[in-house]
């Protein structure tokens, strides 16, 4: 069947199976800073945001998706111009081999949204299903707060 997927912000007419999952579809397509690792929803490693809310892509049907905005890490900054979440990550040594922080940026980013001044607390509980094996979560939870204070500034300018 063919259903037509936005990714951040671009439409594209794919050709998918009913069963097909998002994650192998996004990939397929050239997608691939979307990564899989569990496949069982668990890591936080395929995450992408479904109109701004955080989502394991690895248990999602592609075929849900059609109709939403698809945002992965690529969706929220360049390389030219970083989002501050992924500066932020650099910055706070919260980066080691990578490959969790594509979904660990789009987790934090919802919770920034929705969230723009968290406490260690509601940091740890918005980024609760993102496990990284590399660098731990202090710095991840010192970059999301690095982060948030400078959209906040960025507001007030």
């Amino acid at each position: 069947m063919t259903t037509t997927l936005t990714v951040n912000g671009t439409m594209c007419t794919v050709e998918i199976d009913p069963g097909d999952i998002l994650l192998d579809v996004l990939r397929r397509e050239g997608t691939l800073e979307v990564r899989g690792d569990c496949h069982t929803g668990d890591c936080g490693v395929c995450t992408v945001l479904l109109d701004g809310r955080p989502v394991a892509s690895c248990l999602m049907f592609a075929a849900k998706a059609a109709g939403h905005a698809i945002t992965t890490v690529r969706g929220v900054g360049t390389e030219a111009h970083p989002h501050p979440l992924q500066e932020a990550f650099v910055h706070n040594g919260a980066v080691q081999c990578g490959y969790c922080i594509p979904g660990a940026i789009l987790a934090a980013k919802a919770l920034l949204d929705e969230n723009p001044d968290p406490d260690d607390q509601a940091i740890r509980l918005g980024m609760d299903s993102n496990y990284c094996r590399c660098t731990g979560y202090e710095q991840q939870i010192e970059a999301v707060k690095a982060a948030a204070a400078a959209m906040r500034e960025d507001v007030h300018q």
